[in-house]
């Protein structure tokens, strides 16, 4: 199991998730930059994501929904804020409306990937900070925790069926 810790900052407004991965930071990298790669891991089984755009650049946007088993829809986005290849990653999201894709008026999060060489492969730190607390508290009753563990931990999988590019 990759995630190794997972830490609510309920005064920072904050969830860092701590995962190590048995793969050089370029490849771990390369599972953010591809479309087709994220979709495989970003929401967790059974609720695949589908990416209609992905721009990893300053200024780019990232839009994409998942889907449930029972047919249960959910929109939602990005907008990357900065880059680093391949050490840093920032970028706000949220949910979205389904009809219109308006970003959701109860509010956003910013989120910081980092990801550092360990001996063991990838250390990849994500910290997420919720815009306030009603909007931090909707997104982990939603199950934003429990999810984005899940989600995490589907990479070891992936590492194993998809060579490098």
């Amino acid at each position: 199991m990759p995630v190794i810790s997972s830490t609510r900052d309920p005064e920072a407004l904050s969830l860092t998730i701590v995962c190590e991965f048995a793969a050089p930071v370029e490849r771990i990298w390369q599972l953010w930059e591809d479309p087709r790669q994220l979709e495989k891991w970003w929401c967790p089984d059974p609720y695949p994501a589908t990416f209609e755009t992905h721009d990893l650049t300053p200024g780019g946007t990232s839009d994409y929904f998942s889907t449930g088993p029972n047919g249960e829809f959910q929109r939602a986005w990005w907008a990357t804020t900065a880059v680093d290849r391949p050490r840093r990653l920032e970028f706000d999201g949220g949910l979205a409306d389904n009809d219109t894709k308006e970003h959701d008026p109860d509010g956003s999060m910013h989120g910081t990937v980092t990801f550092e060489s360990i001996e063991a492969g990838t250390r990849m730190t994500a910290v997420t900070v919720f815009d306030s607390v009603p909007y931090m508290e909707k997104m982990l009753a939603m199950g934003h925790e429990e999810g984005s563990k899940l989600a995490l931990s589907q990479i070891d999988a992936l590492l194993a069926e998809v060579p490098a590019a």
